[in-house]
């Protein structure tokens, strides 16, 4: 497990470090193969702040919690962690294996093409972004964006295409593949 603790705002403590260590130690069990935590520590003013993101087999991992003392908001950031690990590990359990999800008809919408658009001085591109995509199923996909506070995810799918799921307004999901 591959461990990156950033200070910021405050001095550096051994005694953190290996609080934090500890406790990511006990969250080894719900991993089968390596890891990657960057624990961030802050403060500002008398609030004290933890916050974990973690890889771990293709699944991302992000919680925050702030209190008034860094052990405090170690513990609570460590609790939500682990509820998300519990969550992401029973919904595996409830989803049957990669089998199940293949059996399953996928959402399908159109995407039409940037080229079929008339091209005008109108809007432009002022920021891109870059994602790393995963081979995933459609409910693998599904799954993590409950886990995590994002409204999309961009994945590989068994066929080698990209694709992306997003979470829409009425609560339910979209699929965006192409044809």
């Amino acid at each position: 497990m591959q461990v990156n603790i950033t200070f910021r705002h405050t001095e550096p403590s051994e005694d953190l470090k290996g609080y934090v260590n500890e406790k990511l130690l006990k969250l080894k069990k719900y991993f089968d193969g390596a890891t990657e935590s960057h624990v961030i520590l802050s403060q500002e003013k008398i609030r004290h702040m933890a916050e974990i993101v973690m890889n771990a087999g293709g699944l991302r991992l992000n919680a925050k919690y702030e209190c008034a003392d860094f052990h405090s908001a170690i513990d609570g950031v460590f609790a939500k962690l682990d509820r998300q690990l519990v969550r992401h590990k029973e919904k595996i359990k409830g989803h049957g294996g990669k089998a199940a999800a293949r059996e399953k008809q996928p959402i399908r919408e159109s995407v039409y093409d940037y080229e079929s658009f008339e091209h005008s001085a109108g809007p432009k591109i002022l920021k891109t972004e870059h994602y790393e995509t995963h081979p995933k199923t459609i409910d693998e996909a599904v799954m993590e964006i409950d886990l995590t506070d994002k409204n999309f995810l961009v994945f590989t799918g068994d066929d080698g295409k990209v694709k992306v799921v997003y979470r829409r307004d009425d609560g339910d999901y979209g699929l965006i593949e192409p044809q």
